[in-house]
């Protein structure tokens, strides 16, 4: 049994269509070929940030585009990652006059699509950099060619770019940046059940009861191991020890994201927040920001992931720099902070 409720034909545009109509002051929709670009930026920017990556992620990218964090997403299919032309045409729609960022996930398909994009883009003269993401510790193997897979930090790495972006800087400082917030950034996820396969149905790949997926990965890639349910306490102990001793060096101050992988309740995720932010606290860590909540899911997977980035005392105010898109939470979490002016009238999406 399919679980889940999507049109049989163009999904990603359905949804998409949706996106745009719900946040019209927004977002702009672009159908051929398929990206959402921001309606307003701030004056300050001078380079465009696009990012994108597989479908069946959501929020993730479309839902973080907006004044603070991305000018342009770009969606590929399900779990597939977007082709080039939809890469070019949305950089060049939103190039700044210092040129156009990517932030790309340690995928194969997400790193040759945005390579041959730059290649063309450049070709016209337009100066592009890429910030690569690879957080998920469960694929860091001397094994692996291809390294760790970007995952859950790409959320805090857009938003990071995104707030040093509205500072005003260059992009050859936003691609260092970048960089250094990727290598500051650590992920693992765990899951009790698969996704629901689109195709046909039914779940990925099966779980005996009372086991967990140890280091799964977000298009439901299996983990090394199946372990036995160890307990709520055991389990939250043993990612936090595993992600904040990985960090590159000792953590004073982290931003904390407990990610839901897509059928996960608040519940469970408030609960996991308050035993890592117990565990950061005896460890001395303070937690500067945090995210808690469905990020970056594997469609309707059963599980959740835990990401620490390493906050140096200079990356603070990009963290707390307003930031109003779909889904990142509302600039009045920030009371202290100025909001960003009203939005002028846009016409309405195509």
């Amino acid at each position: 049994m399919n679980r889940l409720f999507l049109p049989a034909h163009t999904p990603v545009e359905q949804a998409l269509r949706g996106l745009a109509l719900a946040h019209p002051g927004l977002l702009e929709l672009h159908e051929d070929p398929l990206y959402v670009t921001a309606r307003q930026r701030h004056p300050a920017r001078r380079v465009g940030i696009v990012s994108g990556g597989g479908s069946g992620h959501e929020p993730l990218h479309t839902g973080f585009v907006g004044p603070g964090m991305l000018d342009a997403a770009v969606p590929g299919r399900v779990f597939a990652s977007p082709h080039n032309r939809q890469v070019y045409e949305a950089s060049r729609a939103v190039a700044g006059p210092d040129g156009v960022l990517h932030v790309v996930k340690n995928y194969t398909g997400d790193r040759i699509n945005f390579g041959i994009a730059a290649e063309r883009l450049r070709a016209d003269g337009v100066p592009v950099r890429r910030v690569l993401v690879d957080d998920d510790l469960a694929s860091e193997s001397a094994e692996t060619a291809t390294g760790r897979r970007g995952t859950g930090a790409t959320v805090l790495v857009e938003k990071l770019l995104g707030g040093a972006a509205d500072s005003g800087l260059g992009l050859d400082e936003l691609a260092s940046l970048g960089t250094d917030f990727a290598a500051a950034s650590r992920s693992v996820a765990v899951a009790a059940r698969a996704h629901t396969t689109p195709s046909r149905g039914g779940e990925a790949f099966e779980l005996p009861d009372g086991t967990l997926e140890y280091g799964v990965g977000i298009h439901g890639e299996r983990a090394a191991s199946t372990l036995e349910h160890p307990g709520f306490e055991a389990l939250i102990d043993r990612m936090t020890e595993q992600v904040v001793n990985s960090l590159p060096e000792a953590a004073r101050s982290v931003v904390l994201l407990v990610n839901g992988l897509g059928s996960t309740t608040l519940l469970e995720l408030y609960a996991v927040h308050a035993r890592v932010s117990e565990l950061l606290d005896e460890r001395g860590v303070t937690v500067a920001g945090r995210l808690v909540g469905t990020f970056v899911p594997a469609l309707d997977m059963s599980g959740f992931s835990l990401t620490l980035t390493a906050l140096r005392d200079d990356w603070a105010p990009f963290w707390h720099a307003p930031a109003r898109t779909p889904a990142f939470p509302a600039p009045s979490a920030f009371p202290d902070l100025p909001a960003f002016p009203a939005l002028a009238a846009q016409e309405p999406v195509r």
